[in-house]
């Protein structure tokens, strides 16, 4: 099976072309990178597939710096909305399979909200970024038929795309540096390792998943602050922690107050995601935070 990734580069894109390294199961995987596929010009995206052959694409593409993305609404439909859209219809056209990755930031407009939020729950994103995203979730639905993940708060080897580095890094730079760490402690979602997610994609790809949605994010729930407390705990980090509010430390994007993301149609098909506590685990030693 010949596998067309987009965003290679990326924390997801890094750890899946490692899990693929480490059992290839029959498939090729090809980096697919910007350099040869440009997303935020979506218009041009079929005559670039047109002579490529693959099986399947995996799109791990996407404009994600949410603060930057509140006053760049047209560049994020673009790359979150139109490019999957035509993503999808080239795969429609050619029989291929197309695995698409959103976010848990298509939640977040139900305030009340307290238990997780499963597949078909309304959604109701509080800013341009999962607003884009939702939109691309339909465009590629309506053009083809697409296995969409929602996924959640990503950490990975590779760090994020842009952002330099990811929260776990952060935390443990600013912690070792200041000794303090004040989080953000009434926003609750689900940490997720990206080795976790890659492991769930090429599962999907080597065994078959319906398209539609699912949701894969880590196991559990936390708050940052609650996060935050964990990584320094795990990590050996001696910082005095304090949580805040969201007034207390305000963005340029609203974020989501809860989108805790329920997995357990992921875990009926396939197997439960692993503890985000685990997973964090795994990830300090693999970045040789501890021994």
């Amino acid at each position: 099976m010949k596998v067309l990734l987009l965003g290679p580069n990326g924390q997801l894109g890094h750890d899946l072309q490692a899990a693929h390294a480490a059992a290839p199961g029959g498939i090729e995987l090809i980096p697919f990178g910007r350099d040869k596929l440009d997303v935020s010009a979506p218009a041009g995206i079929a005559e670039t597939l047109a002579g490529v052959e693959f099986d399947a694409l995996v799109n791990c593409t996407s404009y994600h710096k949410t603060d930057e993305v509140e006053d760049a609404g047209t560049l994020a439909m673009a790359v979150n909305a139109h490019a999957p859209q035509q993503m999808a219809k080239v795969c429609a056209d050619r029989g291929a399979r197309f695995l698409h990755v959103s976010t848990d930031y298509v939640f977040g407009g139900d305030r009340a909200r307290s238990t997780p939020l499963p597949e078909d729950a309304p959604t109701a994103p509080v800013n341009v970024y999962g607003a884009s995203k939702a939109f691309g979730e339909t465009l590629a639905t309506l053009a083809g038929q697409p296995t969409i993940l929602r996924v959640a708060s990503l950490y990975g080897v590779a760090g994020a795309s842009g952002k330099g580095g990811n929260f776990v890094e952060t935390m443990i730079r600013f912690g070792r540096e200041r000794g303090a760490l004040k989080v953000v402690d009434d926003q609750r979602m689900s940490p997720t390792a990206t080795a976790d997610i890659a492991a769930v994609i090429l599962r999907m790809l080597s065994e078959g998943a319906e398209p539609g949605l699912w949701h894969v994010a880590g196991g559990g729930e936390a708050t940052w602050f609650e996060f935050a407390c964990e990584i320094v705990r795990q990590a050996g980090v001696k910082a005095e922690m304090t949580p805040c509010t969201s007034a207390e430390f305000p963005t340029r994007a609203l974020r989501p107050g809860y989108s805790v993301l329920d997995t357990s149609k992921l875990a009926a098909a396939f197997a439960p995601m692993p503890d985000w506590r685990d997973s964090l685990a795994r990830y300090l030693r693999a970045k040789g935070h501890v021994a």
